[in-house]
């Protein structure tokens, strides 16, 4: 049933997308196809190295991705490939298992995110707070840009985290190749400081790296380069079956989890970005098959694990894209870009590749963001925001998401668990009572006006209520603004209204929630203090002549 569901809207939404489809439509699609296409296709080689695989690998992904997981996306604008944030998370797996680890542990994310995606699990990234995505963004910029000296600056370092490669230059030493220095810097400033107006005709980051690269070979620099491109979609270094073992894929699962939780975080927040640019709303669990399926495909191509991509998403979007027939263009363009440019190609140097990636981790963050919270000074955000960065840059993706949404849970509950109690005495001539009998009963009455939830944190400001109204002999709570009450809550305010009768005063509830007021039945507050003593509102408790009770009245 589920299934057939699935399979039903996805064919109703191909229906609508390509309802009135002809040759201006066609035409659009294809060059918004080549448009992304020169976009991603630096992108892809970048990605692919700094992945820790090779140039080739990238380029192989994005190809893939166009061909296979644009047809079955959830949007017809979803553009996927390689990122910056998989590559980042792929440096320290390739590090410890080797590409033939990598490939498994894709394939595994793959079929996780095919189940996530058949069990409609695609709700689930919305319940992420903005500042925990910003922070692992941020935290994914900073491996990303500091995971690029090796090819910046042309020197060798070791280790799988972050950490440990930077501080292995302290023992294998730090001596720049000032050619790729060069190359490196002119790759950035051209990128930052090229104007908008050009880039509308070609991407700043293919027309610097055609210029690096022309240049390297002209001057003949001696930089390192990406190597040699294959002419193929099934390169030697691909998923081995005979490489699957139970003892590999077993350590190979909080990889793979990794790298399932990013591809749908990272897919599913691409799409909601885009649904607002265009108006048409993302089937994220269709997204989520779509990115199971090409992942579960990639490792058999030699590639790394896939996802949405905002950046070259928002260029189809922008470059008048029609249907999802854009993503099958640029992966056709990225095919004979492999074919056609090859041995260009492999001229790249690694160093004009580590230039568009420092350029991207910059531009992955969200400045705007985090300019907002911080002048608005939103401290829990801000908490939240350094932590997940923190975490992501010292521990990995995983642990840095578990430990965002703990802490950012956490700072819900004790911020949802404030209550706030506020007191006034009654003025009978403020609701426009001039019942002299009314008044004179409620001259020595308070209403004590309770918001925010009573629980188990707020049994001791619950109590304090008694001592606030000592001296009136008649209480009124209103209690519209509690929106829950636990049996910790229930009981504390049945000790205080059973302790303020004991004295003599006369305790009514108003306003109360549906919710709160079945459990104030079910704890026996409501047999306490009888059915005449529950009202719609303060107001009309206040036009009720309660009776006083006998101990005030002795008094």
């Amino acid at each position: 049933m589920v299934r057939k569901g699935m399979v039903k809207r996805f064919v109703s939404d191909l229906r609508k997308e390509f309802a009135g489809y002809g040759a201006t439509a066609l035409t659009k699609d294809v060059m918004a196809g080549m448009t992304v296409a020169a976009v991603a296709l630096p992108l892809a080689l970048a990605f692919g190295v700094s992945s820790g695989a090779d140039a080739a690998a990238g380029l192989i992904t994005a190809i893939i991705a166009g061909l296979v997981v644009s047809p079955l996306s959830g949007a017809y604008y979803q553009i996927s490939g390689p990122t910056g944030a998989m590559a980042a998370i792929l440096i320290s797996v390739t590090a410890e298992y080797q590409l033939q680890g990598v490939f498994i542990a894709t394939l595994m994310a793959g079929v996780i995110l095919l189940l996530c995606g058949f069990f409609r699990v695609g709700r689930l990234a919305s319940f992420l707070p903005s500042s925990v995505i910003a922070g692992f963004t941020s935290g994914i910029a900073v491996i990303i840009a500091f995971g690029q000296i090796d090819n910046l600056f042309g020197v060798v370092s070791k280790g799988e985290s972050l950490v440990s490669r930077l501080l292995s230059y302290r023992t294998l030493g730090f001596s720049p190749h000032w050619g790729s220095v060069a190359i490196g810097l002119f790759i950035i400033l051209f990128m930052v400081f090229l104007p908008k107006k050009w880039q509308r005709y070609a991407p700043a980051s293919l027309t610097g790296i055609i210029i690096a690269t022309a240049a390297a070979v002209l001057l003949g620099l001696d930089v390192p380069s990406t190597g040699a491109i294959p002419k193929t979609l099934f390169p030697a270094e691909r998923l081995s079956l005979g490489s699957m073992n139970l003892q590999n894929v077993s350590q190979l699962i909080p990889p793979a989890i990794s790298i399932a939780m990013l591809g749908m975080i990272e897919s599913l927040l691409c799409g909601a970005s885009a649904g607002k640019m265009t108006g048409v709303r993302l089937n994220g669990d269709q997204e989520l098959l779509a990115q199971g399926v090409g992942n579960i495909l990639i490792p058999f191509f030699g590639g790394v694990p896939l996802t949405a991509a905002i950046a070259r998403t928002s260029v189809a979007i922008k470059s008048g894209a029609r249907t999802r027939l854009t993503g099958v263009f640029h992966g056709i363009g990225l095919l004979a870009a492999m074919f056609l440019l090859a041995p260009l190609m492999s001229r790249i140097p690694l160093a004009a590749l580590a230039g568009v990636l420092i350029v991207t981790a910059w531009r992955m963050n969200d400045w705007a963001f985090m300019k907002y919270i911080a002048s608005k000074r939103f401290t829990v955000p801000m908490v939240k925001f350094a932590a997940t960065m923190a975490a992501t840059v010292v521990l990995d993706l995983t642990a840095a998401i578990l430990i965002g949404v703990l802490l950012s849970f956490v700072l819900l509950i004790v911020r949802l668990s404030r209550i706030e109690i506020n007191y006034e005495e009654v003025d009978m001539d403020r609701i426009g009572c001039t019942d002299p009998a009314l008044a004179e009963r409620y001259s020595n009455a308070v209403v004590s006006y309770i918001t925010g939830p009573v629980i188990f944190a707020n049994t001791e400001a619950v109590e304090e209520i008694g001592t606030q109204v000592g001296k009136y002999d008649t209480l009124f709570l209103s209690m519209r603004g509690v929106s829950l009450m636990d049996i910790s809550g229930a009981q504390a305010v049945m000790d205080m209204v059973q302790a303020l009768k004991e004295r003599g005063v006369d305790v009514a509830m108003c306003a109360l929630p549906k919710g709160t007021m079945e459990t104030v039945r079910r704890s026996g507050i409501y047999d306490l203090l009888g059915e005449g003593s529950f009202y719609w509102s303060v107001e009309r408790a206040l036009l009720d002549l309660r009776p006083r009770p006998s101990s005030a009245s002795s008094k």
